[in-house]
Protein backbone atom coordinates (compact mmCIF):
# COMPACT_ATOMS: atom_id res chain seq x y z
CA UNK A 1 0.00 0.00 0.00
CA UNK A 2 1.67 3.50 -0.98
CA UNK A 3 1.87 6.08 1.17
CA UNK A 4 -0.23 8.06 -0.78
CA UNK A 5 -3.67 6.30 -0.65
CA UNK A 6 -2.86 4.59 2.09
CA UNK A 7 -5.26 3.98 4.93
CA UNK A 8 -5.11 2.74 8.76
CA UNK A 9 -5.56 -0.87 9.36
CA UNK A 10 -8.16 -2.80 11.26
CA UNK A 11 -5.70 -4.29 13.27
CA UNK A 12 -6.87 -3.81 17.05
CA UNK A 13 -8.54 -6.83 18.79
CA UNK A 14 -11.33 -6.52 21.49
CA UNK A 15 -9.06 -6.91 24.91
CA UNK A 16 -6.75 -3.98 22.78
CA UNK A 17 -9.88 -1.78 22.68
CA UNK A 18 -11.45 -2.41 26.26
CA UNK A 19 -7.67 -2.10 27.92
CA UNK A 20 -7.32 1.18 25.70
CA UNK A 21 -9.85 2.15 27.13
CA UNK A 22 -9.34 1.09 30.70
CA UNK A 23 -5.84 2.26 31.03
CA UNK A 24 -6.61 5.88 29.52
CA UNK A 25 -8.59 6.46 32.82
CA UNK A 26 -6.97 4.63 35.25
CA UNK A 27 -3.66 6.97 36.43
CA UNK A 28 -2.15 8.74 38.50
CA UNK A 29 -5.73 10.29 39.49
CA UNK A 30 -6.22 7.27 41.07
CA UNK A 31 -2.89 6.08 42.39
CA UNK A 32 -1.98 9.96 44.07
CA UNK A 33 -5.07 12.14 43.73
CA UNK A 34 -7.92 10.19 45.00
CA UNK A 35 -6.23 10.44 48.59
CA UNK A 36 -6.33 14.32 48.39
CA UNK A 37 -9.90 14.25 47.25
CA UNK A 38 -11.07 12.01 50.59
CA UNK A 39 -9.34 14.81 52.41
CA UNK A 40 -11.27 17.40 50.35
CA UNK A 41 -14.63 16.21 50.74
CA UNK A 42 -14.44 12.94 52.87
CA UNK A 43 -15.27 9.71 52.30
CA UNK A 44 -18.78 9.86 51.50
CA UNK A 45 -18.44 13.06 49.98
CA UNK A 46 -15.50 12.03 47.77
CA UNK A 47 -17.45 8.53 46.72
CA UNK A 48 -20.35 10.64 45.56
CA UNK A 49 -18.50 12.88 43.77
CA UNK A 50 -16.57 9.91 41.72
CA UNK A 51 -20.02 8.37 41.39
CA UNK A 52 -21.65 11.01 39.97
CA UNK A 53 -19.20 11.79 37.29
CA UNK A 54 -18.59 8.00 36.86
CA UNK A 55 -21.98 7.95 35.70
CA UNK A 56 -21.67 11.26 33.34
CA UNK A 57 -18.57 9.15 31.76
CA UNK A 58 -20.76 5.93 31.18
CA UNK A 59 -22.95 8.30 29.18
CA UNK A 60 -20.63 9.68 27.35
CA UNK A 61 -18.95 6.44 26.65
CA UNK A 62 -23.07 5.33 24.97
CA UNK A 63 -23.04 8.06 23.49
CA UNK A 64 -19.86 7.96 21.98
CA UNK A 65 -20.19 4.11 21.26
CA UNK A 66 -23.61 4.92 19.21
CA UNK A 67 -21.67 6.95 17.05
CA UNK A 68 -18.60 4.99 16.91
CA UNK A 69 -20.27 1.61 15.97
CA UNK A 70 -22.31 3.53 13.13
CA UNK A 71 -19.38 5.18 11.55
CA UNK A 72 -15.76 4.10 12.80
CA UNK A 73 -13.24 6.65 11.95
CA UNK A 74 -10.18 7.70 13.37
CA UNK A 75 -11.70 11.10 13.38
CA UNK A 76 -14.12 9.84 15.91
CA UNK A 77 -16.08 13.27 17.87
CA UNK A 78 -14.05 15.54 15.64
CA UNK A 79 -15.41 13.92 12.25
CA UNK A 80 -18.73 13.77 13.93
CA UNK A 81 -18.89 17.70 15.43
CA UNK A 82 -18.34 18.60 11.70
CA UNK A 83 -21.07 16.36 10.16
CA UNK A 84 -24.16 16.59 12.53
CA UNK A 85 -23.72 19.70 14.01
CA UNK A 86 -21.17 22.22 12.24
CA UNK A 87 -17.82 21.57 10.38
CA UNK A 88 -16.34 24.27 12.48
CA UNK A 89 -17.06 22.65 15.70
CA UNK A 90 -14.76 19.80 14.20
CA UNK A 91 -12.13 21.90 13.23
CA UNK A 92 -11.85 23.40 16.81
CA UNK A 93 -12.62 19.76 18.56
CA UNK A 94 -9.64 18.56 15.87
CA UNK A 95 -7.01 20.76 16.58
CA UNK A 96 -8.57 21.04 20.53
CA UNK A 97 -7.66 17.34 20.94
CA UNK A 98 -4.76 17.13 18.84
CA UNK A 99 -3.05 20.20 20.95
CA UNK A 100 -4.23 18.62 23.95
CA UNK A 101 -2.75 15.21 23.88
CA UNK A 102 0.41 16.45 22.50
CA UNK A 103 0.87 18.70 25.04
CA UNK A 104 0.05 15.65 27.96
CA UNK A 105 3.03 13.44 26.07
CA UNK A 106 5.30 16.65 27.11
CA UNK A 107 4.13 16.49 30.88
CA UNK A 108 4.40 12.79 31.26
CA UNK A 109 7.69 12.78 29.47
CA UNK A 110 8.88 15.27 32.06
CA UNK A 111 7.21 12.96 34.90
CA UNK A 112 8.96 9.76 33.55
CA UNK A 113 12.03 11.92 34.73
CA UNK A 114 10.71 12.77 38.27
CA UNK A 115 9.43 9.29 39.05
CA UNK A 116 12.37 7.76 37.80
CA UNK A 117 14.61 9.90 40.29
CA UNK A 118 13.22 7.46 43.29
CA UNK A 119 15.45 5.61 42.09
CA UNK A 120 18.30 7.16 40.48
CA UNK A 121 18.51 10.57 42.49
CA UNK A 122 21.63 11.35 41.36
CA UNK A 123 21.26 10.67 37.55
CA UNK A 124 19.39 13.44 35.22
CA UNK A 125 16.29 13.44 34.65
CA UNK A 126 16.68 13.93 30.86
CA UNK A 127 17.94 11.04 30.10
CA UNK A 128 14.64 9.00 31.24
CA UNK A 129 12.45 11.06 29.74
CA UNK A 130 14.66 10.90 26.36
CA UNK A 131 14.58 7.02 26.87
CA UNK A 132 10.58 7.17 27.49
CA UNK A 133 9.97 9.38 24.11
CA UNK A 134 12.10 7.42 22.13
CA UNK A 135 10.38 3.81 23.24
CA UNK A 136 7.03 5.53 22.98
CA UNK A 137 8.02 7.06 19.24
CA UNK A 138 9.00 3.33 17.95
CA UNK A 139 6.02 1.29 19.26
CA UNK A 140 3.56 3.98 17.60
CA UNK A 141 6.09 3.36 14.12
CA UNK A 142 5.84 -0.16 14.06
CA UNK A 143 2.22 -0.42 13.76
CA UNK A 144 -1.17 -0.14 15.53
CA UNK A 145 -0.85 -3.65 16.47
CA UNK A 146 2.38 -2.92 18.38
CA UNK A 147 0.90 -0.08 19.90
CA UNK A 148 -2.34 -2.23 20.81
CA UNK A 149 -0.36 -4.93 22.64
CA UNK A 150 1.89 -2.57 24.32
CA UNK A 151 -0.84 -0.68 26.08
CA UNK A 152 -2.24 -3.74 27.03
CA UNK A 153 0.04 -5.14 28.96
CA UNK A 154 0.70 -1.39 30.58
CA UNK A 155 -2.97 -1.03 31.61
CA UNK A 156 -2.70 -5.00 32.51
CA UNK A 157 0.12 -4.05 35.35
CA UNK A 158 -2.18 -1.34 36.73
CA UNK A 159 -5.55 -3.29 36.97
CA UNK A 160 -3.16 -6.03 39.18
CA UNK A 161 -2.30 -3.67 41.45
CA UNK A 162 -5.99 -2.17 42.05
CA UNK A 163 -7.22 -5.65 42.62
CA UNK A 164 -4.64 -6.41 44.95
CA UNK A 165 -4.66 -3.27 46.71
CA UNK A 166 -8.12 -4.13 46.94
CA UNK A 167 -7.95 -7.55 48.45
CA UNK A 168 -5.26 -6.55 50.50
CA UNK A 169 -7.55 -3.21 52.12
CA UNK A 170 -10.69 -5.23 52.08
CA UNK A 171 -8.65 -7.89 54.21
CA UNK A 172 -7.18 -5.38 56.40
CA UNK A 173 -10.53 -3.51 56.78
CA UNK A 174 -12.12 -7.40 58.12
CA UNK A 175 -9.00 -7.96 60.58
CA UNK A 176 -7.48 -10.55 58.48
CA UNK A 177 -4.23 -8.34 58.12
CA UNK A 178 -3.78 -6.86 61.61
CA UNK A 179 -3.79 -3.30 61.73
CA UNK A 180 -4.94 -0.91 64.87
CA UNK A 181 -7.34 1.70 62.40
CA UNK A 182 -10.86 2.71 63.58
CA UNK A 183 -12.68 2.00 60.45
CA UNK A 184 -16.17 3.18 61.56
CA UNK A 185 -14.38 6.25 63.18
CA UNK A 186 -13.00 7.18 59.87
CA UNK A 187 -15.59 6.39 57.43
CA UNK A 188 -17.76 8.56 59.70
CA UNK A 189 -15.80 11.72 60.05
CA UNK A 190 -17.75 15.08 59.53
CA UNK A 191 -21.25 15.04 58.43
CA UNK A 192 -22.18 11.23 58.45
CA UNK A 193 -18.43 11.36 56.10
CA UNK A 194 -19.47 14.68 54.28
CA UNK A 195 -16.60 17.46 55.21
CA UNK A 196 -16.61 20.62 53.69
CA UNK A 197 -20.33 21.44 52.02
CA UNK A 198 -21.09 21.86 48.44
CA UNK A 199 -18.17 23.50 47.39
CA UNK A 200 -15.59 20.65 48.59
CA UNK A 201 -18.04 18.16 46.95
CA UNK A 202 -17.44 20.14 43.41
CA UNK A 203 -14.02 20.58 43.84
CA UNK A 204 -14.05 16.81 43.78
CA UNK A 205 -15.58 16.78 40.84
CA UNK A 206 -13.08 18.78 38.69
CA UNK A 207 -10.31 16.22 39.90
CA UNK A 208 -12.56 13.33 39.44
CA UNK A 209 -13.84 14.32 36.12
CA UNK A 210 -9.51 14.90 35.19
CA UNK A 211 -9.55 11.16 36.17
CA UNK A 212 -11.76 9.78 34.31
CA UNK A 213 -10.25 11.73 30.79
CA UNK A 214 -8.55 9.55 28.34
CA UNK A 215 -12.57 7.09 28.18
CA UNK A 216 -13.30 9.12 25.18
CA UNK A 217 -10.00 7.04 23.27
CA UNK A 218 -12.49 4.23 22.64
CA UNK A 219 -14.25 6.32 19.63
CA UNK A 220 -10.87 6.82 18.33
CA UNK A 221 -9.60 2.89 18.36
CA UNK A 222 -12.90 2.38 16.88
CA UNK A 223 -11.55 3.48 13.55
CA UNK A 224 -8.68 0.67 13.72
CA UNK A 225 -10.57 -1.91 15.52
CA UNK A 226 -10.91 -5.40 13.79
CA UNK A 227 -14.60 -5.68 14.63
CA UNK A 228 -15.67 -2.31 15.98
CA UNK A 229 -19.37 -3.07 15.87
CA UNK A 230 -18.59 -6.07 18.60
CA UNK A 231 -15.75 -4.66 20.23
CA UNK A 232 -16.54 -1.14 21.11
CA UNK A 233 -20.06 -2.60 22.58
CA UNK A 234 -18.59 -4.83 24.70
CA UNK A 235 -15.29 -2.41 25.97
CA UNK A 236 -18.03 0.29 27.11
CA UNK A 237 -19.92 -1.81 29.08
CA UNK A 238 -16.83 -3.84 30.78
CA UNK A 239 -14.61 -0.72 30.59
CA UNK A 240 -17.50 1.55 32.32
CA UNK A 241 -18.54 -0.90 35.62
CA UNK A 242 -14.65 -1.96 35.99
CA UNK A 243 -13.97 1.77 36.37
CA UNK A 244 -16.73 2.33 38.36
CA UNK A 245 -15.40 -0.66 40.84
CA UNK A 246 -12.64 0.60 40.38
CA UNK A 247 -12.42 3.85 41.68
CA UNK A 248 -15.28 3.73 43.95
CA UNK A 249 -13.71 0.70 46.24
CA UNK A 250 -10.72 2.14 46.06
CA UNK A 251 -11.81 5.47 47.50
CA UNK A 252 -13.66 3.12 50.36
CA UNK A 253 -10.25 1.29 50.88
CA UNK A 254 -8.63 3.74 51.43
CA UNK A 255 -11.35 6.25 53.71
CA UNK A 256 -11.46 3.20 55.63
CA UNK A 257 -7.96 2.90 56.32
CA UNK A 258 -6.34 6.20 56.32
CA UNK A 259 -7.91 8.89 58.40
CA UNK A 260 -9.10 11.71 56.39
CA UNK A 261 -6.90 14.87 58.09
CA UNK A 262 -3.84 12.30 58.02
CA UNK A 263 -1.40 15.04 56.09
CA UNK A 264 0.10 12.74 54.29
CA UNK A 265 -2.95 12.22 52.08
CA UNK A 266 -2.62 15.92 50.83
CA UNK A 267 1.20 15.72 50.38
CA UNK A 268 0.63 13.01 47.67
CA UNK A 269 2.26 13.73 44.36
CA UNK A 270 4.46 11.72 41.46
CA UNK A 271 7.50 13.41 42.91
CA UNK A 272 6.42 12.04 46.39
CA UNK A 273 5.38 8.44 46.25
CA UNK A 274 5.65 7.54 49.44
CA UNK A 275 3.01 9.00 50.42
CA UNK A 276 0.75 8.03 47.94
CA UNK A 277 -2.42 6.74 49.86
CA UNK A 278 -1.89 3.05 48.02
CA UNK A 279 1.73 3.33 49.47
CA UNK A 280 0.15 3.83 52.97
CA UNK A 281 -2.11 1.29 53.24
CA UNK A 282 -0.07 -1.63 51.77
CA UNK A 283 3.04 -0.55 54.35
CA UNK A 284 0.57 -0.46 56.87
CA UNK A 285 0.02 -3.82 55.70
CA UNK A 286 3.56 -4.88 56.38
CA UNK A 287 4.60 -4.95 52.53
CA UNK A 288 7.64 -3.37 53.10
CA UNK A 289 8.37 -2.12 49.64
CA UNK A 290 5.30 -0.54 48.90
CA UNK A 291 6.71 2.73 48.36
CA UNK A 292 9.00 1.30 45.09
CA UNK A 293 6.14 -0.75 44.10
CA UNK A 294 3.75 1.91 43.78
CA UNK A 295 6.91 3.98 41.65
CA UNK A 296 7.28 1.50 39.61
CA UNK A 297 3.18 1.15 38.99
CA UNK A 298 3.07 5.05 39.11
CA UNK A 299 5.96 5.02 35.87
CA UNK A 300 3.73 2.48 33.96
CA UNK A 301 0.78 4.90 34.21
CA UNK A 302 2.78 7.78 32.84
CA UNK A 303 3.87 5.62 30.44
CA UNK A 304 0.63 4.15 29.21
CA UNK A 305 -0.55 7.71 29.33
CA UNK A 306 2.27 9.01 26.97
CA UNK A 307 1.38 6.03 25.03
CA UNK A 308 -2.06 6.79 24.39
CA UNK A 309 -1.35 10.30 24.24
CA UNK A 310 0.82 9.73 20.91
CA UNK A 311 -1.62 7.21 19.31
CA UNK A 312 -4.75 9.43 19.91
CA UNK A 313 -3.20 12.65 18.69
CA UNK A 314 -1.15 11.71 15.64
CA UNK A 315 -4.50 9.55 14.55
CA UNK A 316 -6.68 12.95 14.92
CA UNK A 317 -3.93 14.75 13.30
CA UNK A 318 -4.50 12.31 10.12
CA UNK A 319 -8.19 12.52 10.00
CA UNK A 320 -7.69 16.42 9.72
CA UNK A 321 -5.57 16.13 7.07
CA UNK A 322 -7.89 13.31 5.40
CA UNK A 323 -10.59 15.86 5.57
CA UNK A 324 -8.20 19.48 4.37
CA UNK A 325 -8.02 21.08 7.41
CA UNK A 326 -4.17 20.26 8.41
CA UNK A 327 -1.66 20.21 5.61
CA UNK A 328 -1.90 16.99 3.31
CA UNK A 329 1.52 15.21 4.43
CA UNK A 330 -0.37 14.82 7.94
CA UNK A 331 -3.10 12.06 5.75
CA UNK A 332 -0.22 10.02 4.32
CA UNK A 333 0.46 6.65 5.95
CA UNK A 334 3.36 3.79 5.71
CA UNK A 335 3.06 0.68 4.49
CA UNK A 336 2.24 -0.68 8.33
CA UNK A 337 -0.62 1.89 8.35
CA UNK A 338 0.74 4.42 10.60
CA UNK A 339 0.17 8.28 9.77
CA UNK A 340 4.23 8.66 10.36
CA UNK A 341 4.09 12.18 9.82
CA UNK A 342 1.57 12.99 12.01
CA UNK A 343 3.52 11.11 14.69
CA UNK A 344 6.50 12.84 13.87
CA UNK A 345 4.85 16.00 14.11
CA UNK A 346 3.50 15.08 17.53
CA UNK A 347 6.73 13.66 19.14
CA UNK A 348 8.17 16.64 17.70
CA UNK A 349 5.67 19.50 20.34
CA UNK A 350 6.03 16.70 22.97
CA UNK A 351 9.87 16.79 22.71
CA UNK A 352 10.19 20.69 22.30
CA UNK A 353 7.52 21.62 25.42
CA UNK A 354 9.99 18.95 27.25
CA UNK A 355 13.38 21.37 26.36
CA UNK A 356 11.60 24.38 27.00
CA UNK A 357 11.12 22.84 30.89
CA UNK A 358 14.50 21.63 31.17
CA UNK A 359 16.16 24.43 29.53
CA UNK A 360 15.12 27.30 31.88
CA UNK A 361 12.05 28.08 29.64
CA UNK A 362 9.55 27.02 32.78
CA UNK A 363 7.09 30.25 31.96
CA UNK A 364 6.23 29.11 28.82
CA UNK A 365 6.18 25.11 29.58
CA UNK A 366 3.36 26.33 32.25
CA UNK A 367 0.85 28.17 30.10
CA UNK A 368 1.47 25.02 27.31
CA UNK A 369 -0.09 23.09 30.10
CA UNK A 370 -2.46 25.61 31.40
CA UNK A 371 -3.18 25.79 27.45
CA UNK A 372 -4.84 22.23 27.55
CA UNK A 373 -5.99 21.86 30.95
CA UNK A 374 -9.62 22.11 29.47
CA UNK A 375 -9.04 21.02 26.65
CA UNK A 376 -10.83 17.03 27.49
CA UNK A 377 -13.91 18.73 29.10
CA UNK A 378 -14.50 20.43 25.78
CA UNK A 379 -13.73 17.27 24.02
CA UNK A 380 -17.00 15.40 25.86
CA UNK A 381 -19.04 18.91 25.19
CA UNK A 382 -18.70 17.99 21.68
CA UNK A 383 -19.34 14.28 22.14
CA UNK A 384 -22.26 15.02 24.13
CA UNK A 385 -23.65 17.97 21.38
CA UNK A 386 -22.81 16.12 18.68
CA UNK A 387 -24.37 12.49 19.83
CA UNK A 388 -27.90 14.63 20.44
CA UNK A 389 -28.15 15.83 17.14
CA UNK A 390 -26.68 12.97 15.43
CA UNK A 391 -29.98 11.10 17.44
CA UNK A 392 -32.36 13.66 16.05
CA UNK A 393 -31.12 13.93 12.34
CA UNK A 394 -31.40 9.81 12.29
CA UNK A 395 -35.09 10.05 13.24
CA UNK A 396 -35.50 13.40 11.47
CA UNK A 397 -34.34 11.22 8.05
CA UNK A 398 -36.82 8.58 8.98
CA UNK A 399 -34.60 5.34 9.44
CA UNK A 400 -35.53 3.00 12.48
CA UNK A 401 -33.41 3.18 15.48
CA UNK A 402 -33.27 -1.00 15.56
CA UNK A 403 -31.37 -0.59 12.50
CA UNK A 404 -28.57 0.82 14.77
CA UNK A 405 -25.77 -1.73 15.98
CA UNK A 406 -25.62 0.05 19.55
CA UNK A 407 -27.98 1.89 20.99
CA UNK A 408 -27.25 4.49 23.67
CA UNK A 409 -29.46 4.16 26.30
CA UNK A 410 -31.71 7.04 28.17
CA UNK A 411 -31.57 9.28 24.98
CA UNK A 412 -31.80 12.34 25.24
CA UNK A 413 -30.83 12.42 29.28
CA UNK A 414 -27.84 10.43 28.55
CA UNK A 415 -25.87 13.60 26.24
CA UNK A 416 -28.23 16.39 28.36
CA UNK A 417 -26.72 14.91 31.42
CA UNK A 418 -23.19 14.93 30.26
CA UNK A 419 -23.17 18.46 28.42
CA UNK A 420 -25.00 19.91 31.96
CA UNK A 421 -22.06 18.73 34.14
CA UNK A 422 -18.96 19.16 31.72
CA UNK A 423 -19.90 22.06 31.47
CA UNK A 424 -20.53 22.70 35.26
CA UNK A 425 -16.91 20.94 35.37
CA UNK A 426 -15.62 23.47 33.28
CA UNK A 427 -16.89 26.70 34.91
CA UNK A 428 -16.00 25.06 38.22
CA UNK A 429 -12.42 24.74 37.50
CA UNK A 430 -11.51 28.16 39.86
CA UNK A 431 -14.92 30.10 40.95
CA UNK A 432 -13.05 31.71 43.34
CA UNK A 433 -10.89 33.59 40.66
CA UNK A 434 -14.15 35.20 39.47
CA UNK A 435 -15.04 36.05 42.78
CA UNK A 436 -11.92 38.10 43.39
CA UNK A 437 -11.23 39.04 39.60
CA UNK A 438 -7.75 37.66 39.32
CA UNK A 439 -7.71 38.42 35.91
CA UNK A 440 -4.16 36.33 35.82
CA UNK A 441 -5.51 32.92 37.77
CA UNK A 442 -8.97 33.13 35.16
CA UNK A 443 -6.79 33.69 32.18
CA UNK A 444 -4.01 30.55 33.04
CA UNK A 445 -6.79 28.57 34.47
CA UNK A 446 -9.49 28.96 31.42
CA UNK A 447 -6.98 29.67 28.79
CA UNK A 448 -8.08 26.66 26.79
CA UNK A 449 -11.37 28.21 26.61
CA UNK A 450 -10.93 31.40 24.50
CA UNK A 451 -8.32 29.24 22.50
CA UNK A 452 -10.87 27.01 21.57
CA UNK A 453 -13.33 29.66 20.45
CA UNK A 454 -10.75 31.18 18.54
CA UNK A 455 -10.33 28.19 16.41
CA UNK A 456 -13.94 27.82 16.10
CA UNK A 457 -14.88 31.16 14.99
CA UNK A 458 -12.01 31.69 12.78
CA UNK A 459 -13.14 28.58 10.51
CA UNK A 460 -16.78 29.76 10.63
CA UNK A 461 -15.94 33.04 9.58
CA UNK A 462 -13.40 32.02 6.46
CA UNK A 463 -15.04 29.11 5.44
CA UNK A 464 -18.63 30.72 6.17
CA UNK A 465 -19.91 27.45 7.87
CA UNK A 466 -24.02 27.11 9.29
CA UNK A 467 -25.26 24.79 12.26
CA UNK A 468 -26.24 22.23 9.46
CA UNK A 469 -30.11 20.97 9.11
CA UNK A 470 -31.14 18.09 10.63
CA UNK A 471 -33.15 16.92 7.42
CA UNK A 472 -28.93 17.81 5.79
CA UNK A 473 -26.86 15.97 7.87
CA UNK A 474 -24.47 13.88 6.33
CA UNK A 475 -25.40 9.87 7.66
CA UNK A 476 -23.23 8.26 5.44
CA UNK A 477 -21.10 5.54 6.80
CA UNK A 478 -17.44 4.79 5.51
CA UNK A 479 -16.90 1.94 2.99
CA UNK A 480 -15.23 -1.26 5.45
Amino acid sequence: MSEDSGQVKRNLKTRHVSMIALGGSIGTGLFVASGATVAQAGPMGAIVAYLAIGVMVYFLMTSLGEMATYAPTSGSFSDYAGKYVDPALGFAMGWNYWFNWAITLAVDIVAVGLVAKFWWPNTPGWIFSAVALAFIFLINLFSVGAFGEAEFWLSMIKVITIIVFLVVGVATIFGVIHSDVNVMKNLSVGNHGFVGGPQAILSVFVVAGFSFQGTELIGITAGEAKDPDKSVPKAINQVFWRILLFYILAIFVISALVYYQDPRLLSSSTENIAVSPFTIVFKNAGIAFAASLMNAVILTSIVSSANSGSYASSRMLFAMARKGEAPKIFGKVSKRGVPVAALVLTTAIGLLAFISNTKGGSVAYTWLVNASGLTGFIAWVGIAISHYRFRRAYVAQGKSLSDLKYRAKWFPFGPLFALVISIGVIIGQDPESFTNLNWEKIAITYLSVPLFAILYIWYKISHKTKVIKLEEVDLSQPKK
